[in-house]
C-alpha cells in the first residue's frame, strides 16, 4: 500500500493482503465458504444470524415491533455471528447469504425454509409476510418503499465513505473525507428537510422506513457512529434529532438495539436472543454477576 500523493494506480489491481484498516484480516476480493461450519437452528419459526450493526438493528428492531404489536408468529432466534472473527464465512452462513454479510434470516415457518438476506430485503419480506409497517394504499407505499431503497442507496456513503476514511482507514486522506463527508451532510440535510413537515420519514405513520434509517443516521445524530458527530455538526439537524430521540424511546426499538450486542454497556449487550425473557436474564450484566 502506498500513502504516497503521487500514487499511479497499476495497470492491473492484485491483491495486497497487508494493506492495512481496521478489517483487513476479513476483506478478500472473492467470495465463498473458508471452512465448514453448520449454523445453529432454534425452536422458532424466524432464525437470524447478525450482529448489532446499524444493519443488523434494523432487523432486530423489526422483529421487536412485531412482536409488540401481536405477531406471535414473528417469534425468532437471533443467533451471534462474529464478522471480526470470519464467521459470515462458514459454509452454513454462506448458504444463507452468498454474500457472507450480515444479517441474513431463515424463514422455516412454512413446508421449505426461505432464505432471506441484504437487510433491506428482510425488512420487506417481514412486512408482507405480516402485513405490518407498510402502508397498503399505493401512494403511500411508493414512499415508503422509495425511503427504504434511499437508505439502501445512501448509506454506503455514510459507512463505507466517510466511516472508513474517518475512523478506519490507516492513513488519513482529506480528499477522501471532505468528498464523503459533503455527501453525508447532504443526506443529513435531506433528511432534516423531509422531517420538518412529517413526524415519520414516509409521512404520518410509523414503517420500516425508519426502521431502516434510524440505525444509521438516527445512531449518528445520537453521536454512536464514528465519534463523527461534532465534525458533521449533527446538532444543526434538529429535525432529524427530533425524530431520532422519538423513536429510539419505543421500547422494541430499545430491545431490538441490544440484540447481537457486543460492545457498550454490558446490560445493552444481548448477545443472542431466543426468547423475550432474556432481556431480563441473559444481558451480560446479569451473566456477568452470576459467575
Amino acid at each position: 500500500m502506498s500513502d504516497r500523493a503521487d500514487y499511479v494506480p497499476p495497470k492491473v489491481w492484485t491483491w495486497n493482503k497487508d494493506n492495512g484498516g481496521r478489517f483487513a484480516n476479513i476483506n478478500r476480493p472473492v467470495a465463498g465458504a473458508t471452512h465448514e461450519k453448520e449454523l445453529p437452528v432454534g425452536r422458532h419459526p424466524l432464525q437470524l444470524y447478525s450482529l448489532a450493526t446499524p444493519n443488523g438493528v434494523k432487523v432486530t428492531v423489526m422483529l421487536e415491533e412485531l412482536l409488540a404489536s401481536g405477531h406471535s408468529g414473528a417469534e425468532y432466534d437471533a443467533w451471534l455471528i462474529r464478522i471480526g472473527e470470519g464467521e459470515q464465512f462458514g459454509s452454513g452462513f454462506v448458504a444463507v447469504n452468498p454474500n457472507s454479510k450480515i444479517p441474513a434470516l431463515l424463514d422455516r415457518s412454512g413446508p421449505k425454509p426461505i432464505r432471506v438476506f441484504e437487510s433491506g430485503a428482510i425488512l420487506l419480506y417481514l412486512a408482507e409476510k405480516f402485513g405490518a409497517f407498510l402502508p397498503t394504499e399505493p401512494g403511500a407505499r411508493a414512499e415508503c418503499l422509495s425511503w427504504l431503497f434511499w437508505q439502501m442507496g445512501s448509506a454506503p456513503y455514510l459507512g463505507g465513505g466517510l466511516g472508513h476514511f474517518y475512523a478506519y482507514a490507516p492513513t488519513k486522506i482529506e480528499y477522501a473525507i471532505d468528498r464523503f463527508a459533503m455527501e453525508v451532510k447532504r443526506q443529513l440535510d435531506v433528511l432534516d428537510k423531509r422531517l420538518a413537515e412529517n413526524e415519520y420519514v414516509a409521512g404520518s405513520e410509523y414503517t420500516i422506513a425508519d426502521m431502516a434509517i434510524w440505525p444509521w443516521y438516527g445512531g449518528l445524530v445520537k453521536g454512536w457512529l464514528y465519534e463523527a458527530a461534532e465534525f458533521l455538526s449533527v446538532q444543526d439537524y434538529r429535525h432529524v434529532q427530533r425524530w431520532a430521540n422519538a423513536i429510539g424511546e419505543r421500547p422494541a426499538v430499545r430491545r431490538g438495539r441490544k440484540v447481537n450486542r457486543v460492545f457498550g454497556e454490558l446490560s445493552d449487550q444481548l448477545h443472542e436472543r431466543h426468547d423475550a425473557s432474556d432481556f431480563e436474564t441473559s444481558t451480560q450484566d446479569v451473566l456477568t454477576a452470576q459467575k
